[in-house]
């Protein structure tokens, strides 16, 4: 099936082929940013060498660690480290924050699309159902490929509308779920490092 043949099929789908177009463009995206985010932020154990390197008393080379690391779970050791002297559950605590924000950016526009597409899809069928009806209703069946025309147009957004919401929907929870996974291992490291904290300055003089 060439591309001139999709897209005039797809121009059959009636008007509301015009939003589903737009929702498309909009979920691939956010797919395309969360994707970069997420590779750019990918981990590789840095927040472990982190934890490392403070046991080990080494804090120049921890915070010089922290401070070039992208991932979100070294970004919030590092807030800790910045304030170790003070406040670090607090620091940890706002940079804990922004990183969940920063984490799911844009992650509602992807759920939108998610529950919009087949809604849209559902209205394409019935406007096609209507001209459907609606030929029948002024010419009988005089008209067969009228007829047919208006319930292929309720075929192919229906159709459209699921594939979107289909395709949005794995990544959609793969974002998410990935999301929630690192605030797990955000909170578990930031604990790590305040015990660590806490343990350094009792020993101190």
């Amino acid at each position: 099936m060439t591309l001139v043949t999709v897209v005039s099929l797809l121009a059959r789908g009636g008007f509301v082929m015009i939003p589903l177009a737009l929702c498309s463009v909009l979920a691939l995206a956010v797919i395309l940013d969360r994707s970069w985010f997420w590779w750019r932020a990918r981990s590789a154990g840095a927040a472990e060498a982190i934890l490392h390197l403070v046991r080990a008393g080494k804090w120049d080379d921890a915070i010089e660690t922290a401070r070039g690391a992208l991932s979100p779970q070294a970004r919030v050791l590092a807030a800790g480290l910045d304030h170790r002297e003070g406040a670090a559950a607090l620091a940890m605590a706002a940079a804990a924050r922004a990183e969940q924000a920063r984490m799911r950016r844009a992650l509602p526009v992807l759920d939108t699309v998610v529950t919009l597409s087949p809604l849209l899809g559902l209205l394409g069928t019935v406007t096609g159902m209507i001209a459907a009806f609606g030929v029948i209703s002024t010419s009988g069946i005089a008209q067969p490929h009228a007829i047919t025309g208006g319930v292929a147009e309720a075929l192919i957004a229906t159709a459209t509308g699921l594939g979107i919401a289909i395709a949005s929907l794995v990544p959609y929870n793969y974002f998410s779920s990935r999301a929630e996974r690192v605030l797990d291992e955000i909170e578990a490291q930031a604990t790590r490092l305040e015990v660590l904290l806490a343990g350094d300055s009792r020993e101190a003089p």
